[in-house]
């Protein structure tokens, strides 16, 4: 009577085990899967990050120099550099940024030919804008004393805007090509290019600006020729090594399709520069408080420090639409839903990191920046805000990335527009100003608009029909692809 009792007692423990070793495999079989996708992704996001950090790099090593040449010609080149140049930079690499969508998912699909055709029309896009962005070079001195800068400063930085003409169509050159590589992850090509243009960058600034003492003219001459050598020695790299097929030389199908480009450009405009500007404006807000200079410098303190991390999360940004673009491409539906997956965890991990190393800092990296206690004091005061802003942008930017690697744009465009314009700078102006918190009560404001930014990208990501993007992925190279085959 016992044995059948005994089999059957067996035969359950069994199953058990069974169950147990199923769902151990299963697990070990998901981090790997785990770590196989974090090694693609840190094979882009390392270089990207690094990429980011050195061409950032320029104009803070300039604006170094600057501050040693006189009073004057450091305020002239850090509102250029925040207000004008920003202005274009956010431009231009938003509207290049629409090449992260498409040639993403061309190389995914195997239509490498339509890379190089892509880039060839966002240069007509691009340099087209720049042009009509010349005259906010020309008049930015009235247009900087409307914003309340002051004649002498907006004077100066006027003429130092005119000098900065050519980097606006630099840029108009850089981005399409960077978004050319990335989508081949060829991002170590970039990174290589920016650390030699740099340390060039270093010395000849100093020995003109400084050694020579030619000022902000030396400053200017450098910048440029920093990026335009960044601009000459990418486009040899591509020419020279046709870049796998994905270069076939010049072609008048770059000026095919333009308007459905240009559509796709400006919504890549849009919803970039909507968040590009997002915390610039905070300075702007803040300098109507009461007494605004000690509140100004602080906040410029902390922007500089967010300004350093948010080149991480910009490397992060690139990563994921290169790799939810290349996925999508190609069909893998799964592998973009697990490339979201580890770029958030791996974001948010780092963001939490760097979150505690400003809060456990506060008392101390204020000085880094200033000699002023007063000022010091006020910047530790702002530290919880600026961790919490950290921690934020660890994730949020890599969202945004999803977005344009899925083509997404123009719905986070609106999105932007709602939380942070409708809510998030209307809340900060109340609590400001109207509730008598200060810079507090404005930059906290603000945060609400990131909070809920945040939250609502991440409702869309989650529920998602990864499947039907990857369908929809594949009638976009479809489309465009034959386009081009017709041309050919």
């Amino acid at each position: 009577m016992e044995t059948p009792l005994l089999g059957n007692q067996r035969s359950t423990n069994g199953g058990h085990e069974g169950e147990a070793v199923s769902k151990r495999t299963a697990i070990h079989g998901l981090l790997g899967e785990f770590g196989s996708e974090s090694k693609r992704l840190w094979r882009i996001a390392g270089p990207a990050i690094f990429t980011a950090i050195t061409q950032y790099s320029l104009g803070a090593l300039t604006q170094t120099f600057a501050g040693h040449v006189d009073e004057l010609a450091l305020a002239a080149f850090s509102v250029e550099n925040s207000v004008i140049a920003g202005l274009a930079f956010g431009v231009m690499l938003g509207m290049g940024s629409a090449l992260e969508t498409l040639c993403g998912q061309a190389f995914g699909a195997g239509q490498y030919r339509m890379l190089g055709i892509y880039m060839q029309r966002s240069w007509v896009i691009l340099l087209t804008t720049a042009c009509i962005l010349v005259p906010v070079y020309v008049w930015s001195p009235p247009i900087l004393e409307f914003f309340g800068e002051t004649t002498q400063i907006s004077r100066a930085a006027g003429t130092f805007a005119l000098w900065m003409i050519p980097q606006l169509f630099a840029y108009a050159l850089n981005f399409p090509i960077q978004k050319f590589l990335q989508a081949q992850r060829k991002v170590m090509v970039m990174a290589v290019i920016s650390l030699i243009v740099l340390v060039i960058h270093t010395i000849f600034s100093w020995f003109l600006m400084l050694k020579l003492g030619w000022g902000l003219v030396g400053g200017a001459v450098m910048l440029n020729t920093s990026w335009w050598l960044i601009v000459i020695l990418q486009v040899l790299y591509i020419f020279i090594t046709t870049s796998d097929g994905a270069w076939t030389g010049f072609s008048w199908l770059a000026f095919a399709d333009l308007w459905a480009f240009v559509k796709l450009s400006l919504a890549s405009a849009v919803m970039l520069c909507l968040e590009f500007w997002y915390l610039m404006i905070l300075i702007v807000i803040t300098g109507h408080l009461t007494d605004p200079l000690i509140p100004v410098d602080a906040i410029s303190v902390c922007m500089n420090i967010n300004g350093w991390d948010a080149m991480i999360a910009l490397g992060f940004n690139a990563a994921i639409s290169v790799r939810v673009s290349n996925e999508l491409g190609s069909g893998n539906a799964r592998l973009a839903k697990l490339s979201v997956l580890v770029v958030s965890v791996t974001s948010v991990a780092i963001g939490v990191v760097a979150m505690i190393v400003v809060l456990a800092t506060r008392d101390y990296f204020p000085y880094l920046f200033t000699s002023s206690d007063a000022v010091a004091a006020e910047t530790t005061k702002l530290a919880l805000l600026l961790g919490l802003t950290v921690l934020l942008n660890s994730l949020q930017p890599v969202l945004s990335g999803v977005a344009i690697g899925a083509g997404w744009q123009w719905i986070v465009a609106y999105i932007n527009i709602g939380c942070y314009y409708i809510v998030g700078l209307p809340a900060g102006i109340l609590l400001g100003f109207t509730a008598n918190l200060g810079v507090m009560g404005i930059w906290g404001g603000m945060i609400g608009g990131i909070c809920l930014q945040t939250f609502i990208l991440i409702l869309i990501t989650w529920y998602t029909n990864w499947n039907k993007e990857a369908e929809q992925a594949e009638s976009r190279v479809k489309r465009w692809g034959g386009a081009i085959a017709e041309g050919e």
